[in-house]
């Protein structure tokens, strides 16, 4: 667990909504890169401070233990994994992940990290997104050895990867300190350029080792969660620095896939609009069935937005009311939210389609 760990990009799919729709690609893998939004526990094995490993963690969970989640239930792969009809992923780290478990997909993403390698240095022992590539290249080595090789490729290349990264190179990087290394390094849009740039080359890499449908997420409005609101916004005004580098980043991300699907002649990404999706109900929670978008359900002081959520935090009674869950990361009902408007919103969400859309298509495709 952290402290200042970021809520990043808010998003991606599932919930449970027309799952028999979704659920013609049941036997699709499905593979997991990115940050604590989507870290399904891989933290845990490691000796780093970005671990959510104690209570109140996994409230909400079958178990009501914590699993590794940063959040009181699911996590954004647990929503996707529900519209693939398939399991859970499993953290790649899990003893648990061998034999016929593969099949199902791995997760690699890994709490703190960021696009840039000295995001998150605070945090110490986490999987930064090289070291996640080469846990992909073992990975399939591992498949190959249960199925043989062309299988292998082939579940490889059918598979649906989600990759959500970017907002702790701005929250855990650029703005972690006043006069940060980056910060003194480059303006804020010749930042956001450098982490375009720096973002294709994984998207570029992530297609060289044979992913062909990724979904890919920008940042949410990263000014508004109520660590930055704590820290930052004692009005309770979304910090406006954090904003306009969201504001500058994720039209940028959108245009870069946009020219690799051209590069590709194929529409081997999709983009998520996440900044519009999360900014729709912290400007109106009240829509969405939320009594509040400020206040962190999990956490102490002012917007419960300071420290971890930990047992001896401030504990809301009823997580389905609040849109976040601690003072960076979604609620399980606001992730269902967002998975929601991923997977059948407009072109104002996703570009250039929903995933739905691509799920039927390539359906179609293959009957």
């Amino acid at each position: 667990m952290a402290n200042s760990m970021v809520f990043a990009s808010w998003m991606v799919l599932g919930l449970v909504m027309a799952t028999s729709r979704t659920q013609v690609e049941a036997a699709r893998a499905f593979f997991v890169f990115g940050d604590s939004l989507v870290d399904n526990g891989n933290n845990n094995y490691l000796a780093t401070t970005a671990r959510a490993d104690s209570p109140p963690y996994g409230i909400d969970t079958p178990s009501r233990r914590p699993t590794g989640r940063f959040s009181n239930g699911k996590n954004i792969p647990d929503f996707i994994s529900d519209a693939l009809g398939s399991e859970p992923t499993l953290p790649y780290l899990s003893p648990e992940l061998r034999g016929d478990r593969l099949l199902v997909g791995a997760n690699f993403a890994s709490a703190g990290i960021g696009i840039l390698n000295d995001t998150g240095i605070q945090f110490i022992n986490i999987i930064r997104m090289f070291r996640q590539f080469q846990y992909f290249e073992e990975y399939q080595s591992r498949l190959a050895d249960l199925v043989g090789y062309d299988e292998a490729q082939r579940i490889v290349s059918n598979a649906l990867v989600l990759i959500t990264v970017g907002g702790n190179d701005f929250v855990n990087n650029y703005f972690l300190v006043p006069f940060s290394a980056r910060s003194r390094q480059f303006s804020l849009p010749d930042y956001v350029r450098y982490l375009i740039s720096e973002y294709r080359k994984l998207l570029m890499r992530l297609h060289d080792l044979g992913a062909r449908r990724v979904l890919v997420t920008g940042t949410g409005p990263l000014g508004c969660v109520p660590a930055e609101l704590a820290m930052r916004s004692p009005s309770g005004q979304c910090a406006p620095d954090l904003q306009r580098a969201a504001s500058l980043f994720n039209p940028q991300l959108v245009q870069m896939i946009n020219e690799l699907n051209n590069e590709y002649g194929a529409n081997i990404f999709i983009a998520a609009n996440t900044q519009q999706q999360t900014t729709d109900f912290i400007s109106n929670p009240g829509a969405y069935g939320f009594t509040t978008s400020k206040i962190a359900c999990c956490g102490q002081g002012p917007y419960n937005g300071l420290g971890l959520c930990t047992v001896l935090s401030n504990l809301c009674p009823n997580r389905d009311v609040y849109a976040f869950w601690d003072p960076f990361h979604p609620s399980e009902r606001a992730n269902g939210i967002i998975v929601n408007m991923i997977l059948r919103g407009s072109t104002n969400y996703m570009s250039p389609m929903n995933l739905s859309t691509l799920l039927a298509l390539d359906s179609n495709t293959r009957t």
